[in-house]
């Protein structure tokens, strides 16, 4: 790169920085006062003049300064060079935070509160997919003699419990070997394939089980199942109307995509490496009512294994470094402590 397109750079970058930081369009004077270009006026207003053309900064009045366009803050993205890490303070408060959860739904709201604090923007974790599931134990407890719950945990800590109607009273000994009998053919499984063998298990179950086994399979396949509606946690969403500017005739738009939850999934489709963070820009984004946001989006999980993706969602003038490196960390934390549950 020339010396005069990296001194474009360097302008363009003081520019994102003051308008993230004050949401005023900015003047070749402002530059120079508060940042050590070490150039003229003129100069920086001819680099201003150039970058105006090239697509990468824009005049929003007349007579008034510039601000970064889609293209200028993809252009400030792809050469962060460095993303400045959080603080071992922070990374302690958020680790402890996060620990203190008792379960997967308790770790993936936390996330989420923690994600929208440290941004400020709107934050969105997605549920450990099924798919990459599989059954760690399968638990029934006997709440009358013709009643039971089962308990469904996966090894990603999901816990799901639904109730089922025998229509006749059963013993503990048999409650044991139906206990035993799903355990022993869905332990180790993926959510997929178990679901397909505990709809066969009718059929291979033992006459005087045969009943009590379809019955338990048929409510059991529910919660092998994909559910979407299920998938995300959403928080923050109040952070957006903080500046309602950075939505021009579009807050309403976006605030109703954000409800919609195949929209907010089709955001974290790009986060398929766990610790690769991704960032859409304005007109990046595929969904027309998002045409006006940012998403940073990330894949959490563990080297092997892809558990989900999170991310926020803000303004296109957003603080890229800061929420690069806190959606990173949090990613990083969660990935770790869902893996291990």
């Amino acid at each position: 790169m020339s010396t005069a397109e990296e001194r474009r750079f360097e302008v363009l970058r003081a520019i994102v920085a003051d308008y993230v930081s004050n949401q005023e369009p900015v003047g070749s004077k402002a530059l120079v006062d508060r940042h050590n270009l070490s150039v003229s006026s003129a100069t920086v207003r001819n680099d201003m003049a150039a970058l105006e053309e090239e697509g990468y900064i824009a005049q929003p009045h007349t007579s008034a300064g510039r601000i970064p366009t889609d293209k200028g803050y993809r252009m400030f993205v792809d050469r962060l060079s460095e993303i400045k890490p959080l603080s071992g303070a922070e990374r302690r408060a958020i680790m402890q935070f996060l620990e203190g959860a008792v379960d997967l739904e308790d770790v993936l709201r936390r996330s989420v509160r923690l994600l929208a604090q440290l941004t400020r923007q709107v934050a969105v974790v997605q549920y450990p997919t099924l798919t990459n599931s599989t059954v760690r134990h399968l638990e029934l407890v006997a709440l009358t003699p013709a009643r039971l719950m089962i308990v469904l945990i996966t090894d990603t800590g999901r816990v799901d419990q639904r109730t089922v109607d025998l229509g006749d009273v059963i013993n503990e000994d048999t409650v044991a070997r139906l206990r035993e009998m799903l355990n022993s053919t869905l332990s180790g499984q993926r959510l997929g394939d178990a679901a397909t063998r505990v709809a066969e298990l009718p059929e291979q179950a033992p006459a005087e089980l045969r009943d009590a086994v379809a019955r338990v399979s048929s409510v059991l396949v529910e919660s092998l199942v994909e559910h979407p509606e299920e998938r995300l946690v959403l928080g923050g969403t109040a952070n957006l109307t903080r500046n309602v500017a950075d939505f021009p005739n579009s807050l309403r738009q976006v605030l109703e995509a954000l409800e919609e939850q195949v929209v907010v999934l089709r955001l974290l489709e790009a986060a398929r490496n766990p610790g690769a963070v991704t960032v859409r820009i304005g007109e990046e984004n595929e969904d027309e009512q998002m045409r006006s946001t940012s998403v940073v989006s990330i894949g959490y999980g563990s080297d092997e294994m892809l558990l989900g993706g999170m991310g926020v969602v803000g303004p296109t003038r957003m603080d890229y470094p800061g929420t690069i490196a806190a959606v990173r960390a949090v990613a990083n934390y969660v990935g770790r402590i869902v893996a291990g549950k």
